[in-house]
Parts: C-alpha cells; sequence; structure tokens
C-alpha cells in the first residue's frame, strides 16, 4: 500500500480533468482524490496498490483528450486508509 501526492501543470482544468481521473481511478481500485487548485493546477491524493497508483499517475501525465499537461509533481506520502475516491 502506497500514498501519492499529485500536482499536476498546464491546461488542466475545464477539460474534465478531475471526472477522467475518478473514473481511472475506480476502475484501478485506488483510493483518494482529485481537486482543482486555486492557481490552476489540479492536485490529487492516490493511495492503494502500487502498481494501480502506478497507472492512475500515468494517466495524470497524459490527461484526458483536451488537457495539455506540462508536467506532474509527485510526492510520496504515508498512507492514511483512505477508502473510495472523490472529486473535490
Amino acid at each position: 500500500m502506497i500514498r501519492r501526492r499529485a500536482v499536476v501543470h498546464g491546461r488542466v482544468q475545464g477539460v474534465w480533468f478531475r471526472e477522467s481521473t475518478r473514473r481511472i481511478a475506480q476502475r484501478e481500485r485506488v483510493a483518494g482524490w482529485v481537486r482543482n487548485a486555486h492557481d490552476g493546477t489540479v492536485e490529487a491524493a492516490l493511495e492503494g496498490d502500487e502498481a494501480a497508483v502506478e497507472r492512475v499517475l500515468e494517466f495524470l501525465r497524459l490527461g484526458p483528450p483536451d488537457a495539455r499537461v506540462e508536467r506532474v509533481d509527485v510526492h510520496a506520502e504515508e498512507p492514511e486508509g483512505a477508502t473510495g475516491f472523490s472529486v473535490r
């Protein structure tokens, strides 16, 4: 079980990024949340099996079709025992 915090930079708001992330995370059985930040980035907390979290991170690096991801900053965190996945 791992937890990663990701901040996605680029054209990532208003392009269905959060909902797409929620769907991928639920499919991969990754818990956590995703939200728009005031600075125009999208932030996500992902918790689950290492391979599943990595698959969600790969999606974040690409984003949905209308997104333009410039970079993704990823930081390790201690797992919190999160359940479910929400859009904030």
